[in-house]
């Protein structure tokens, strides 16, 4: 199964129709509603819709990933990466969302610069 994706709000904007325009799903989260949501708030719907989460927030999700596994709880996988220009940050996403799938994801944290 092909990964779905939630966009956190600190990543570009236009990120979700673009993958979506070559046929991904992908929603932010202001489309979900989900501004200023706590990042756990986040990954809850997140795991509601079974999506991963993709974020430039690097350290805090790392520790929201590690506070999740040491828990014993699942999530659909967590996508992180330094700030990028929006051009990179979508190639990348799209080669690994096409070489990963939801399964694959599943309690994973997954660096945005492994996939140049």
């Amino acid at each position: 199964m092909k990964i779905k994706l939630f966009i956190d709000e600190d990543v570009h904007n236009e990120l979700d129709a673009a993958l979506r325009k070559i046929g991904f799903d992908a929603i932010t989260a202001y489309e979900a509603l989900r501004k200023r949501c706590t990042d756990l708030e986040q990954l809850e719907y997140a795991i509601s819709q079974e999506r991963a989460v993709m974020t430039f927030n690097v350290e805090e999700w790392v520790k929201v990933n590690s506070k999740y596994i040491e828990l014993g709880r699942t999530h659909y996988g967590i996508i992180v990466s330094k700030q990028l220009p929006f051009s990179p940050t979508f190639h990348r996403l799209v080669k690994l969302m096409n070489s990963l799938t939801l399964e694959d994801m599943i309690n994973r944290l997954e660096y945005l610069s492994n996939w140049r």
